[in-house]
């Protein structure tokens, strides 16, 4: 006995070149979107805005502006501190568009797995 697949489920040629051609489309649907992402700036602050930096869509800081009121050579560390805290909120920013962004395109999958797309 044979087991049957409902209609338009499994086999013939016609239904794998159908998926091929999603896959492809969403391929390049990703790149697209990848492109556009790494174009993008993020800008974060912290200290009540003494510190702000900025990172683009490839994840590099592109820019850091510090307030002159909060350089005090007593007090290294505190600065250290801010421009650490404004960098990684930047990074975080730019990761979190990057999975909604390239998540809506792929409805949730691939976005976790390396080498997909």
């Amino acid at each position: 006995m044979k087991a049957r697949l409902p209609q338009g489920y499994g086999g013939g040629p016609g239904n794998m070149q159908s998926m091929l051609k999603q896959a492809q489309k969403m391929q390049e649907d990703m790149a697209a979107a990848q492109q556009e992402l790494e174009s993008r700036e993020y800008t974060a602050s912290a200290g009540g805005s003494m510190v702000e930096a900025r990172v683009n869509g490839k994840r590099e800081v592109v820019g850091l502006t510090i307030h002159p009121d909060v350089v005090d050579p007593e007090d290294v560390e505190m600065l250290e501190d801010l421009v650490t805290a404004a960098v990684n909120e930047a990074l975080r920013a730019a990761a979190a568009d990057s999975e909604e962004t390239l998540g809506a395109i792929t409805g949730g999958m691939g976005t976790g797995l390396p080498g997909l797309f």
